[in-house]
């Protein structure tokens, strides 16, 4: 059994017991959550799909922890003009758990 859902502005598969890093959430570690924007969910051959949510169905998951991606470095370089900009990121994430889903 597996669910998509939608966090962050981005999609994610998940199945009980998997572990993903989404955007990061406000919440403590330790902490279970429940993301109710679920697009869809499989059971073998049991689909159901949602326009765009299903009403009633949960993904339960908890909170692992708390941190930051790798570095993205930027650099921007124009050639003859003596510009060069460098410029460094690090996106913060929450990772969780997936404990249960409902639907």
């Amino acid at each position: 059994m597996y669910a998509v859902i939608q966090t962050g502005g981005k999609q994610y598969r998940v199945a009980e017991g998997s572990t993903l890093k989404v955007e990061k959430l406000v919440a403590d570690e330790g902490a279970s959550i429940e993301l109710d924007k679920v697009l869809m969910i499989a059971d073998g051959d049991n689909i159901k799909v949602g326009a765009p949510y299903l009403d009633g169905s949960t993904v339960t998951a908890t909170v692992k922890s708390h941190g930051r991606g790798k570095k993205v470095h930027i650099l921007k370089f124009k050639r003859r003009k003596h510009h060069m900009k460098r410029q460094g990121h690090r996106q913060a994430f929450t990772e969780l758990e997936v404990t249960g889903i409902k639907g």
